[in-house]
């Protein structure tokens, strides 16, 4: 037990290293152009979804007023991980402390929980919208979603501080070195002594708890929309209803397959180079995609972009 206490004490005074692209040498250079370039982009998306949405009352409707919540929250994701991530690569500082890991954790997973939550209510949106249309302006009104946001907000706070604690009650061993560019629960658990057994059980259950609970949500919405799809008798119809639910389908499907292969294995079966991989593509491909995929290319946020930039230059005219 004292050992125990010894390594944690120290652990805790001297905090981690993270050692993610270390071995890349002068490639960081240009890892750190191509990281800086897609969060920029990333970034800007995300700011102006969520600023033209709040400008045009022709988008305060409950399908927009979730769609920015989850620009608002894959911004908050990346904002937690990538300006870190891009400072080591440039400066070559990477240590972090054991507070600023616990934290970096907490936040990361909590944001990752709550876009889980928010896609299964925009799922839920669909569903109402295209199973009961004429009731669609009463039941998802403005208390609704606003109780449906709060949910799922307050579930991924919950969920990510249950992670957190799960992974730091536990005694660290000697190495500090996180083969990682942020402290994600995998490659901080692999860290811990003695018999992580348990601790493994309780991130893979509360994982799947996230995952599974918020999946078979979204689908069971998508087979009442189908159903009522295959119930509309002209092609055309059949068509505009599913075109309004195939971005978000999209987004689902790159957001959860990522989230079940980083989260939903043993420890046994990590992968250093995959891993990384398929962390950056969660981490900085996929909060890229949503607002291209989701936003970008809806007409509505288009013609409200262009409404907003021609108001712009007309306003400076």
């Amino acid at each position: 037990m004292s050992l125990r206490m010894e390594q944690t004490n120290a652990t805790f005074q001297r905090g981690f290293v993270l050692l993610a692209f270390s071995s890349f040498g002068e490639l960081q250079l240009l890892l750190f152009a191509l990281f800086l370039s897609l969060y920029l982009v990333t970034l800007t998306s995300n700011v102006f979804i969520i600023i033209v949405i709040r400008l045009d009352s022709h988008l305060h409707t409950p399908m927009y007023l979730f769609l920015s919540f989850l620009a608002f929250s894959e911004t908050c994701y990346t904002l937690g991980i990538i300006p870190r991530m891009l400072s080591g690569l440039v400066r070559g500082g990477r240590g972090i402390s054991y507070v600023g890991c616990a934290v970096q954790m907490f936040f990361s997973a909590s944001w990752a929980c709550s876009n889980c939550f928010l896609l299964a209510a925009m799922g839920f949106d669909r569903y109402v919208a295209i199973c009961a249309p004429l009731h669609y302006a009463n039941r998802m009104n403005l208390t609704l979603c606003a109780q449906l946001v709060g949910t799922s907000f307050l579930s991924g706070y919950l969920f990510g501080l249950g992670m957190t604690l799960v992974i730091f009650h536990l005694p660290f061993c000697s190495s500090h070195e996180i083969q990682h560019f942020f402290c994600d629960t995998p490659p901080v658990l692999s860290l811990a002594c003695g018999d992580t057994g348990l601790s493994e059980l309780g991130i893979l259950t509360l994982s799947l708890l996230v995952l599974l609970l918020s999946f078979c949500l979204i689908s069971t919405s998508y087979t009442y929309i189908l159903a009522a799809i295959l119930r509309i008798s002209s092609t055309e119809g059949r068509k505009k209803a599913f075109s309004t639910c195939a971005s978000h389908l999209t987004v689902v499907v790159v957001h959860y397959g990522c989230a079940s292969f980083m989260y939903l294995r043993p420890k046994a079966s990590y992968s250093l180079e995959r891993d990384q991989l398929i962390a950056v593509t969660y981490t900085v491909v996929t909060p890229l995609l949503n607002p291209i995929i989701y936003s970008l290319r809806n007409r509505a946020v288009q013609t409200a972009l262009r409404n907003a930039f021609q108001g712009g230059l007309l306003g400076k005219g």
